[in-house]
């Protein structure tokens, strides 16, 4: 007999594994040999968890809302999961597409097929199996029939095991998400939009201790990039489009990319460019007519080269063990690393709220002022004044083109580093940093308060001390006090300790007692305290700004405010 060839399952990391079989086709025991036993989910083991009997039908309905309701949790934590049940008809694979689709996971559809014989055979021999042979064939004619059809219903991956061989000798690797770069710590340095700002872009490698080579081979202009040691270079994307030299900037990036010494993700011009390139329908619109324009004097070794590195563009990078995360227009936290449509439009557009402003141009949904995520996410695409950050986020398109500047961020130093636009080389349609009052970033994220960051008890993360711990009715307490009695709270940058923890006494003509705090710390069960004679002072607390608008700009403050004096409860010391 002809050993059976074996098939490798090469599937991501990260997805929704469906199996799909008639019963007796062994889906269990290729589960059980292929997966970890938290990553299978089990139709017949949530019956079984519901009513003592795996095979009680009467509670499938409930059995799969269970089975829906772990893999969903699962998936939220970016953690694989695979379907144990048989997934027969397009109906009962529906819900697991939309499932995968909400987390952003790739469905990945395994098909087993033993033959009807087989798994006839199989049920005979098991108690719980006695429904003759009726059952099998008619599952088994169902699949084959929808086989043609998986791709179409949404499976990103579909896997055909057709005979009991083919699955026995079947293996599963995995590999992680083409997005997935946690293994690299860099150093790195970010590069916000460029927009064929060439020069710029050759000023602003240098400043960061880059060297760069142009040569001509064959007739081909080429250019070696050497990066400080051990050093990459992230481009944030909108490399193209609008500036002067396209094709030297693209030269540059397909270089490093090439050589390894840089990443790369997918801009909205890229996108667009590469689709004219393929001679689909675009609108010539937004420089791309230049760029178009200046490739065509190119030599043909750009113009060979140029569709495969646009194709393969990713939507975004994670990077230095999960803590650092580029994207082209950002991230929400639920996307990092993840792969689907919905990630890769939101990487390369953000987000909009359907309006548009006074000069005909989409209005943006802030998203980085709802962001609370843990890995920095830095991104292009919306033209500010200056790189500012905004709850762990970082714009870095400072607008080079539009006669702003080209910034680089170095990670982790976390260090900008800026250059000049040599001249306005494409007027903006809307001015740079708008037509309000200028105020900071994070500043203007922080105009109403979201209770979710205040209740409860939290952990804080402070440069100097580590993780803090805020217990809820501490929070609970300041809650009370600083929207009752306090000054606005973007003022309040530091606030005095106290004495003690203990309330104000209740002795008239006191604010703190002695006596007061030993009682407090009695009741607590502290046994033992120190104390030290120290001055008893007002302890206010003085911010003074040169005029309103450094006011605004540097503590967000509404109003013609120039400064503010209060004491350690976040009061002002004047009436």
């Amino acid at each position: 007999m002809r050993e059976p060839d074996k098939t490798n399952l090469t599937i991501p990391d990260f997805a929704l594994v469906v199996l799909i079989g008639s019963t007796g086709s062994g889906k269990s025991t290729f589960a059980a040999k292929h997966f970890l036993t938290t990553e299978i989910i089990s139709s017949d083991q949530c019956r079984a968890l519901i009513s003592d009997d795996e095979t009680d039908q009467d509670v499938s309905a409930d059995a799969f809302d269970l089975v829906r309701e772990i893999a969903g949790k699962r998936l939220k934590h970016r953690r694989l999961a695979v379907i144990d049940a048989t997934n027969v008809r397009a109906a009962d694979r529906k819900a697991w597409i939309e499932l995968a689709r909400k987390w952003h996971a790739l469905p990945v559809a395994v098909v087993l097929d033993p033959g009807v014989e087989v798994c006839v055979a199989r049920n005979a021999v098991r108690a719980d199996r006695q429904f003759g042979a009726g059952v099998a064939q008619r599952m088994t004619t169902e699949i084959r029939k929808g086989l043609g059809a998986l791709q179409r219903e949404g499976f990103r991956q579909v896997w055909k095991l057709t005979s009991e061989a083919s699955i026995d000798a079947a293996e599963v690797s995995r590999q992680p998400l083409w997005t997935d770069k946690r293994d690299d710590h860099g150093p790195f340095d970010i590069i916000g939009d460029i927009h064929g700002c060439s020069d710029e872009l050759h000023i602003l490698l240098a400043r960061l201790g880059y060297s760069i080579v142009w040569s001509e081979h064959q007739g081909d202009r080429t250019v070696t990039v050497v990066p400080p040691e051990g050093r990459k270079i992230v481009f944030v994307g909108d490399l193209v489009d609008r500036g002067p030299n396209s094709p030297d900037v693209l030269r540059i990036a397909m270089s490093m990319v090439a050589a390894g010494t840089a990443y790369c993700v997918q801009g909205n011009h890229e996108r667009k460019l590469s689709r004219w390139l393929e001679g689909r329908k675009v609108t010539v619109a937004h420089g791309l007519q230049q760029t178009v324009d200046q490739l065509n004097a190119q030599d043909r070794g750009l113009r060979e080269a140029l569709p495969a590195f646009l194709d393969g563009l990713r939507s975004h990078v994670w990077l230095d063990g999960g803590g650092l995360a580029v994207a082209h227009a950002g991230l929400k936290e639920e996307m990092i690393g993840r792969g689907s449509g919905a990630v890769r439009e939101f990487a390369l557009y953000g987000e909009t709220t359907g309006e548009t402003d006074e000069f005909g141009l989409p209005v943006r949904a802030d998203w980085a002022a709802a962001y609370r995520g843990k890995t920095a996410i830095i991104y292009g695409h919306t033209p500010t004044l200056s790189a500012e950050w905004v709850n762990n986020t970082l714009c870095i398109d400072t607008g080079c083109v539009f006669g702003g500047k080209l910034t680089a961020l170095r990670w982790p130093e976390r260090e900008l580093v800026e250059v000049p636009a040599i001249q306005t080389w494409s007027e903006p349609i809307r001015p740079l940093g708008g037509s309000g009052p200028g105020k900071s970033a994070q500043a203007d994220a922080d105009g109403v308060l979201d209770y979710q960051d205040v209740s409860g008890r939290r952990w804080i993360e402070t440069g100097l001390r580590g993780r803090i711990v805020v217990a809820e009715e501490n929070a609970s307490a300041a809650l009370e006090v600083m929207s009752r009695f306090a000054l606005s709270p973007q003022w309040l940058i530091y606030l005095p300790p106290t004495m003690s923890p203990s309330e104000t006494s209740s002795q008239d003509g006191w604010l703190e007692r002695p006596e007061d705090a030993f009682a407090y710390f009695r009741e607590r069960g502290v046994a033992q305290i120190v104390c030290e004679e120290k001055h008893m002072g007002s302890r206010a607390v003085i911010a003074l700004c040169r005029n309103a608008q450094a006011a605004r700009s540097r503590f967000g403050v509404p109003g013609d405010e120039t400064g503010a004096i209060w004491t350690r409860t976040g009061r002002s010391l004047f009436q």
